[in-house]
């Protein structure tokens, strides 16, 4: 007997290897064979190792064109009348749109997943109006909404764009805590440089030029400080910072740009502060790894961060969009006597432990697909 398919489709491969391996295996341990559909890329292989089917979807996930948008829509009518999942599980901003149109038209239960709401909801403007527009013909008729945080939750749902009978919270995309082992922070010799890493996508929302230009203040009280940018380029998206100015502040000595990786827990470990001082967030998975690892936080008083990080616990808060406050945290942070910051952390890490282990995730998304698709829910093993 054939098993029933579950179909995720997400905008890159790299992101639902990294956010939802522990998931996927949750799902086929469950009795269901698992198909991916997203652009393809190194991490596709991966995904095929694990176990799952994975389909190339090409989409242009920044793009606006309504004639490649009907082309996606047109690809995941047709793969899914091809695959016939007893389930759809959508991801970022194209899948969760059109993949749920076409699931659906054809019938097949839909559970979305918002994981902060992009540039696109950062700016009020005419994008943002056809966005709202085409979540609530999106999202209207799903079985289930997970947001990763109530600011998200309470905005969809006040604007009618989601209903609050079918919305739901997730701790982010979780994460397993015994995979992020708890590091003790770096003891540095007298004088030896501080050092403050952001790990993310390098894109202007992420708080990238915040990051640098509050170096250059930082810099003032602690000329041998270190700041390192550990993440992604992607110079097709409009919200990059370019490789060129990334550069230029390499040659001024400003950053130290460490390129991408798959495994960050090398870099967390030798990191004295990490900082995220971005826009707008669901939960970032970034400042999960920090707290378990247990390194304080310096972030921004935003959705999502919030949720993470308790200003004066495990980390310092600072205004968005300002490089004066942020560097102010992160001066606050260097100056900290090593015992302070090594209790930050260790309330980080209990944080994660308590609040965001990725088995609630798994938890909450095998009932929801039970309750959708009527098939029986087995036991889980979670994901070491």
């Amino acid at each position: 007997m054939t098993r029933p398919a579950v179909l995720l489709s997400v905008n890159t491969a790299w992101n639902a290897w990294n956010f939802r391996a522990g998931l996927l295996d949750a799902i086929m341990r469950n009795g269901c064979r698992v198909v991916v559909a997203a652009p393809i890329d190194s991490h596709a292989e991966r995904l095929v190792r694990a176990g799952c089917e994975f389909i190339d979807l090409p989409m242009d996930s920044n793009g606006t064109h309504p004639g490649r948008d009907l082309r996606l829509l047109l690809r995941y009518l047709a793969l899914l009348r091809a695959k016939a999942p007893v389930a759809y599980l959508g991801y970022t901003i194209k899948p969760n749109i059109y993949g749920s149109i076409a699931a659906q038209l054809l019938g097949i239960p839909v559970i979305n997943n918002i994981a902060g709401l992009g540039a696109a909801f950062i700016d009020d403007s005419l994008v943002t109006r056809v966005a709202r527009l085409l979540y609530r013909t999106a999202l209207w008729r799903s079985s289930r909404v997970f947001f990763q945080n109530p600011h998200d939750r309470k905005l969809f749902v006040d604007a009618g764009l989601a209903r609050a009978d079918v919305s739901d919270l997730l701790p982010g995309s979780g994460i397993a805590p015994a995979w992020y082992a708890a590091a003790a922070a770096p003891v540095r010799a007298d004088g030896a440089p501080f050092c403050f890493l952001l790990v993310g996508r390098m894109l202007v929302n992420k708080g990238v030029v915040e990051f640098a230009d509050a170096a250059r203040i930082v810099r003032r009280r602690f000329p041998d400080a270190r700041f390192q940018l550990l993440g992604p380029l992607n110079e097709a998206n409009p919200n990059r910072v370019p490789a060129h100015r990334i550069a230029a502040w390499q040659a001024e000595g400003l950053v130290e740009y460490l390129g991408a990786a798959d495994d960050v827990r090398p870099y967390l470990r030798v990191a004295d502060c990490v900082v995220l001082p971005s826009y707008r967030e669901g939960v970032p998975r970034t400042l999960l790894e920090a707290a378990a690892m247990s390194r304080p936080i310096v972030a921004t008083q935003v959705p999502g961060c919030v949720d993470v990080v308790e200003d004066g616990i495990n980390g310092f808060l600072c205004e968005a969009r300002n490089a004066v406050d942020l560097a102010r945290a992160m001066l606050d942070m260097a100056s900290l006597p090593l015992a302070r910051r090594q209790r930050m952390g260790a309330a980080g890490r209990q944080k994660v432990e308590e609040e965001f282990d990725e088995a609630l995730v798994i938890s909450k998304y095998l009932e929801a697909i039970a309750e959708a698709t009527a098939l029986p829910r087995r036991g889980q093993r979670r994901r070491v």
